[in-house]
């Protein structure tokens, strides 16, 4: 049975209709009382593409407010995309934690939420969880198919790769893989996460919808390449979906996977990270992938950290300086190319 939190409305306001055909830009007004503005708002920027009766694609970055390679394409699909080339519905919110966004921060600034791990969320919890609510039980059930950007922000650096989730229902899987190879980044990954438990991607899949996510670069920028990928990769997946005619302009992918939590190292110490081997670059089991130098004192020796298993570094710590129980490297396997 839904809680009584649940059974509440949401207090944001769309100020753009979900039904209308055309292009409309808006925002979603959620109240937020504070010093600076007693009666002030946070303004969550969407666009709602409409036109014909075809399928509908929910497009969202910055989830997390320090990656932009999903902000960049997003901001600018909105303005360029026609919607009389489009046979369905998309939604585009670009920057969906707006507060984070603006702060440039991996957590909103109001009350420290991460709105990846806030899902389904509260209408009346805190600002974080009003906007994971206002996503699981407004904008999810008009979608289709929706595309998560991430990067790796300000302190990881990714391969740049879309991936999917293994699944119990295995023709929802099935949907969800053939809408990463549609996408085409350079590379495509069966992910496995940390920690799945509050995030959007568990939310859309419970709910037995076709869910893309990525990670493309990171390092607290995002470059011409990434965001090249994102904006290529939105078309494909839109046309993939039959919302946009024409066929996606698949190139070649190499197939990765993270097959157990050995792809994972994080580090014991602090100090300054000194990598052996590059993104991209294969690693074999026991291999050093970095040194960790204690950085108080000249003639310490430093911390090695050795591959658990054969791969590739399919993600970086950065910068330069590393904390204890920071992640400090991801690894994953090639298992083919497409």
């Amino acid at each position: 049975m839904p809680t009584s939190a649940a059974l509440r409305p949401s207090p944001i306001t769309p100020s753009v209709d979900f039904d209308a055909k055309g292009v409309q830009h808006g925002h979603l007004r959620l109240p937020y009382s504070r010093d600076d503005s007693a009666w002030g708002s946070v303004m969550i920027p969407i666009c709602v593409i409409a036109n014909g009766k075809g399928p509908t694609a929910l497009l969202t970055g910055a989830n997390h407010g320090d990656e932009y390679e999903g902000p960049a394409a997003l901001f600018e699909l909105a303005q360029t995309l026609d919607p009389s080339e489009v046979n369905g519905r998309i939604i585009i919110v670009p920057a969906l934690n707006y507060p984070a966004f603006r702060a440039g921060t991996r957590t909103s600034p109001i009350d420290r939420g991460n709105l990846n791990r806030s899902f389904p969320g509260r209408p009346d919890g805190t600002v974080t969880e009003k906007i994971a609510d206002y996503v699981t039980r407004h904008l999810l059930p008009l979608a289709d198919i929706v595309l998560d950007f991430h990067s790796g922000g300000r302190t990881l650096d990714f391969l740049p790769y879309t991936a999917a989730h293994e699944l119990p229902d295995k023709d929802q899987e099935a949907r969800c893989f053939n809408a990463v190879a549609a996408f085409a980044a350079p590379f495509s990954m069966r992910m496995l996460e940390i920690d799945a438990v509050g995030m959007l991607d568990t939310t859309v899949e419970e709910m037995g919808k076709t869910f893309v996510t990525t990670e493309l670069g990171g390092a607290g920028t995002a470059t011409a390449r990434s965001i090249g990928i994102a904006r290529r990769g939105s078309l494909n997946l839109l046309r993939h979906a039959g919302i946009l005619s024409g066929e996606p302009n698949v190139t070649p992918t190499r197939w990765l996977d993270m097959p157990s939590s050995d792809c994972f190292t994080f580090a014991e110490d602090e100090g300054l990270i000194a990598f052996a081997v590059d993104l991209g670059d294969p690693v074999r089991n026991g291999e050093v992938i970095a040194r960790v130098y204690p950085a108080g004192k000249t003639g310490l020796a430093p911390i090695e950290y050795r591959a658990a298993m054969d791969g590739v570094l399919a993600a970086r710590h950065v910068p330069g300086l590393i904390k204890a129980g920071d992640c400090l490297s991801v690894i994953a396997t090639v298992t083919g190319e497409t």
